[in-house]
């Protein structure tokens, strides 16, 4: 993403800066699926996913083998951003369903979590999900309710909550939020997008994530240090293929 891209230095001295250690760069198409593996390459506190978003139907497409085959390099630790978008797509969607098939095969092929973008398509995403039979993955950047939650969560995904969260009209993220166990949460930014409370309408960056955790801690009641360490522990228990930095521990 240009927003961040345009100023790499500033937004990786900002993660360290406010002890954001890792992130993950998330694929969208096939280019920015190797622009994210290089930057993955380059700096040792990056990983990145492969995958082609739902929502542009004149996107490259990648087959399961293209995905599975980009999926062995060792810092490619999902497949993803990949899902259902009904919101900015109408019309005969099959070709987005299909898409979702190839990557949750890929998935599991690879043994790689998914990383699940769902908009206004939630009956169809457990669908899928449940046919394709995917064995892991996360509703990333959730914006459903808590019987959403519920289905994916008896699926076995995590559920992850990014800025959205702390806005003032979000009361039905916010109840699911309270709902997801903690050893099934994982907090995000969805950077360049979606900045938090009190960051809103500005670009976003990783090191903005502490306000949506801060956040999210308050509203369920739990310490920030308890809620950073379970959430820690979710990351590196879902994307598998994440090495934790000797430095903490």
């Amino acid at each position: 993403m240009p927003e961040l891209a345009n100023r790499l230095p500033e937004i990786l001295a900002n993660m360290s800066a406010d002890d954001v250690v890792q992130a993950i760069a998330i694929s969208v198409d096939k280019p920015s699926a190797t622009a994210v593996l290089a930057l993955a390459e380059q700096y040792p506190q990056l990983f990145a996913s492969v995958g082609v978003h739902p929502e542009d139907m004149d996107s490259e497409e990648m087959s399961v083998a293209d995905l599975v085959a980009a999926a062995a390099h060792p810092k490619v630790v999902g497949i993803g951003e990949t899902g259902l978008d009904y919101h900015w797509c109408s019309g005969d969607l099959r070709w987005q369903q299909n898409r979702f098939a190839t990557h949750i095969q890929a998935a599991n092929d690879s043994r790689l979590p998914l990383i699940v973008h769902t908009r206004d398509a939630a009956a169809d995403t457990l669908s899928l999900l449940k046919a394709g039979q995917a064995h892991a993955g996360v509703i990333h950047c959730f914006t459903e309710d808590v019987a959403f939650a519920k289905a994916v969560l008896d699926l076995g995904f995590y559920v992850s909550f990014s800025g959205i969260v702390t806005f003032k009209n979000a009361q039905s993220i916010q109840a699911a939020c309270q709902y997801v166990p903690l050893d099934r949460l994982l907090v995000e930014t969805d950077a360049p997008y979606l900045a938090p409370v009190p960051k809103r309408g500005k670009i976003n960056e990783p090191a903005f994530v502490h306000y949506t955790a801060e956040f999210i801690a308050q509203l369920r009641g739990e310490s920030l240090s308890t809620l950073a360490e379970a959430t820690c522990a979710n990351t590196y228990r879902l994307f598998g293929k994440m090495t934790r930095p000797s430095t903490q521990g």
